[in-house]
C-alpha cells in the first residue's frame, strides 16, 4: 500500500556541505541524521528515523506544516516566515503526497542552522522501487 514516511533534520548548515555522510556508500550514512542528497535514500536509513507514516495526504501535510511552524519564528527569511507562504507550502505538500510524490521542505534558520522536513513516498518509491519500506525490514 502506498504511504509516506516523515523525516526531519535540524542541524548546522555546514553539515549540508559535507557530501560524504549524505551518500549511502559512506560509512557514516546509516547513523547520520543529516538529509541525504537523494530524497529516496531516507528510506535506507534506520526505521527509527521515521517520525510518522501516513496514507492520508491531508494528515501527512498537516504533520509537515506543524514541523515547519514549530521553527517558523527562527526562519532566516522574512518571506519564509510569512504565514501565507507556509500555508501555500503545506497545500502544495498535500497535493504532492496525493500524487505519490516526495515533499522536501528546507529552511535556513538563524544561527547558521538548517531545518529539513520531508515526506517520502513508499510502497514502492516511484523513482527507486528497489528500495524496500524501512518499517518492513527485520
Amino acid at each position: 500500500m502506498h504511504h509516506h514516511h516523515g523525516y526531519t533534520w535540524l542541524g548546522s548548515g555546514h553539515d549540508l556541505l559535507k557530501d560524504g555522510p549524505r551518500r549511502p556508500i559512506h560509512p557514516e550514512f546509516a547513523s547520520s541524521k543529516v538529509v541525504p542528497l537523494e530524497l529516496a535514500h531516507w528510506l535506507l536509513k534506520p526505521p527509527s528515523f521515521v517520525q510518522g507514516t501516513w496514507t492520508d495526504p491531508t494528515q501527512a501535510a498537516d504533520w509537515f506544516g506543524n514541523r515547519a511552524r514549530e521553527h517558523a519564528d527562527s526562519f532566516a527569511s522574512d518571506h519564509d516566515r510569512a504565514p501565507e507562504t507556509l500555508s501555500a507550502k503545506v497545500q502544495g505538500a498535500a497535493e504532492a503526497v496525493a500524487g505519490g510524490e516526495d515533499v522536501a521542505g528546507g529552511w535556513y534558520l538563524t544561527g547558521q542552522r538548517f531545518l529539513s522536513v520531508c515526506l517520502i513516498a513508499c510502497g514502492p518509491h516511484r523513482l527507486r522501487p528497489g528500495i524496500g519500506c524501512p518499517q518492513r525490514r527485520t
